[in-house]
């Protein structure tokens, strides 16, 4: 049996500003928490005009809080 080993996907957002998708340095675990923030993001910036989830093998360093709904830095 062969077993398979893969880096760990974890989730950044981007968000298209000027035709260009640009991303920071805010690593999720999950797809869903990469979307959201960059929902929350977009609430508060006008610049740019869509998001998205990418995959990363960054290591995480947010998470992100449905409560608050707010990006929170973590130890994960």
């Amino acid at each position: 049996m062969e077993i398979k080993i893969t880096e760990a996907k974890n989730w950044k957002m981007e968000v298209l500003v000027d035709g260009k998708w640009a991303s920071n340095a805010c690593v999720y675990a999950t797809e869903k928490e990469a979307i959201e923030a960059g929902h929350e993001l977009l609430g508060r910036w006008f610049v740019p005009v869509d998001s998205r989830a990418v995959e990363s093998t960054d290591p995480v360093n947010y998470k992100f809080n449905f409560e608050t709904y707010r990006p929170e830095m973590t130890n994960r």
